[in-house]
């Protein structure tokens, strides 16, 4: 195909910056399609409507012509529209559709699960089976027909199932592909047997060659089979996913029969958003030129953890959704060990009410070595990331992260285990060659990690080293730019 054509995709996932995140799903699906546009190419983006999504501050407006359209779901007619607003950055916009449907969405304190008891909802298959649906209902009102439906995660894996059973002989539809995009294997989208007979698909996809796993019917699995092609957001990971079953949480099999068509991309980062230089939510501007400014900002975190300043104590943050696959069993299982430790630690995160009680707990107990914020704030990551001096990521996997290449950006350190995206962007650093942009290490084990963290504190003492070390990080160039012509390969490979 000419390379030059300009391309419509539709980019349908559940969650985008800065209207709504708890993941790295929502920084690409905030990013990705703003950079397609800046390119030519037109990008529209569906998303839910959920209550917490804050309608005045987005500017979110009713469209006539998409109130009140129904789809069935588990056998009843639902109700739901459409409303619209823009994601907005400095040279483009793109135009963002959000399902609105109150039973499902608008009357729901938490997104995914239950802010009372910390569960998820029991018909999340029902609410991610309305989105699905709504694409199609959506694409038909409208009549802009996608070259391609980007899907995110298992709450839109099922649109290319439906796109080749259901909707299969719909003329409108009939040269859509699909690109799955999987951000993160723990979460799969897996229900009762009873769910199948909710999405009203064909019953031959209640097979194994279909949506049945496990006595269970899975959402992920439906969409790793169906779509045209599928990718992950790092190389290392795709390995690590097509060779260790830990890994991929039951789905090696499922995988390797997609090895071919199934792809790493490295994800990118907003480099106008994260830049310390630019950076209007910390107090203090900085850069690789005047890189002592920095301090001014890990004063004013101290401030706001009621720390002690001390240049010669270092902090080390952790900005994580609390769960078991980001190492939080791991830390809380020998955490008095970290504070014993030369340094302070601060967590920004939220996730499970068990991972919740016991941060705050410490923080009581901890003698001002340990502070944490419970929930996600944007300001606030921005302000962890621009006065901590290092970053701890002790993943038990992780796709890809972000927050090491945000910790680079802003001169803090990652301290990183070797899995996944973490591999592919930190190298251990080598005092004798300077090479390397963090620090590493290979067993999930709390020695090893004490270990290196230790010896990151050790080189924190030479504070020439130190800096110059940190100014190499803030060099680093994870933009877009080279993620989104990858993204655009994979898109001309399907319609071309």
């Amino acid at each position: 195909m000419n390379s030059s054509k300009m391309l419509k995709i539709l980019f349908v996932t559940p969650e985008a910056v800065p209207f709504i995140k708890t993941g790295g799903v929502a920084d690409v699906s905030g990013s990705l399609p703003l950079k397609l546009q800046e390119l030519g190419h037109q990008v529209r983006i569906v998303i839910p409507k959920y209550a917490l999504i804050d309608e005045r501050r987005h500017k979110i407006h009713e469209v006539v012509r998409l109130k009140e359209e129904y789809e069935e779901v588990n056998r009843k007619k639902v109700m739901f529209s459409f409303r619209s607003s823009f994601l907005v950055a400095t040279k483009t916009r793109v135009q963002i559709y959000f399902l609105d449907n109150q039973d499902y969405f608008a009357n729901r304190k938490g997104i995914y699960t239950d802010p009372k008891n910390g569960k998820p909802y029991l018909d999340n298959d029902e609410r991610f089976i309305l989105l699905t649906k709504s694409v199609f209902a959506l694409i038909l009102k409208l009549g802009w027909v996608p070259d391609i439906i980007h899907c995110n995660d298992w709450q839109s894996a099922l649109i290319p199932i439906y796109l080749k059973s259901v909707y299969k002989d719909v003329p409108e539809l009939k040269n859509i592909k699909t690109l799955l995009t999987i951000h993160n294997f723990e979460n799969q989208g897996v229900f009762p047997a009873e769910t199948f007979a909710k999405t009203e698909l064909p019953k031959e996809l209640k097979t194994d060659k279909g949506l049945s796993f496990d006595g269970k019917i899975n959402f992920l699995k439906g969409g790793l089979l169906y779509s045209d092609l599928v990718n992950t957001v790092s190389g290392n990971y795709v390995n690590e996913l097509c060779s260790d079953p830990d890994v991929s949480f039951g789905l090696k099999n499922v995988l390797c029969k997609r090895r071919d068509d199934f792809y790493g991309i490295l994800n990118g980062i907003d480099t106008v958003v994260w830049n310390p230089e630019k950076d209007k939510r910390i107090p203090k501007k900085y850069s690789v030129k005047n890189f002592e400014d920095k301090r001014i900002n890990k004063k004013a975190l101290c401030e706001k953890f009621n720390f002690q300043y001390d240049e010669n104590i270092p902090i080390i943050s952790i900005i994580s959704r609390l769960t078991e696959s980001k190492g939080i069993d791991f830390l809380m299982k020998d955490f008095n060990e970290l504070l014993k430790l030369k340094a302070n630690f601060i967590l920004l995160g939220d996730g499970e009410l068990k991972y919740k009680k016991f941060f705050e707990e410490k923080t009581k107990k901890s003698n001002h070595k340990f502070a944490c914020q419970i929930g996600f704030d944007e300001n606030l990551a921005h302000l962890v990331q621009a006065g901590s001096d290092m970053i701890l990521i002790p993943s038990k996997y992780e796709p890809c992260g972000l927050n090491q290449m945000y910790g680079l950006m802003y001169g803090t350190i990652p301290i990183v285990r070797k899995t996944g995206g973490l591999a592919d962007t930190i190298k251990n650093f080598d005092e004798k060659d300077f090479s390397g942009n963090g620090f590493v290490y290979e067993k999930f084990s709390i020695s090893d990690m004490i270990k290196t963290i230790n010896r990151a504190i050790t080189l924190y003492s030479d504070r020439t080293l130190w800096e110059k070390l940190a100014k190499s990080g803030m060099k680093s160039n994870f933009s877009w730019t080279n993620s989104t012509g990858l993204y655009l390969d994979l898109y001309r490979k399907l319609v071309g």
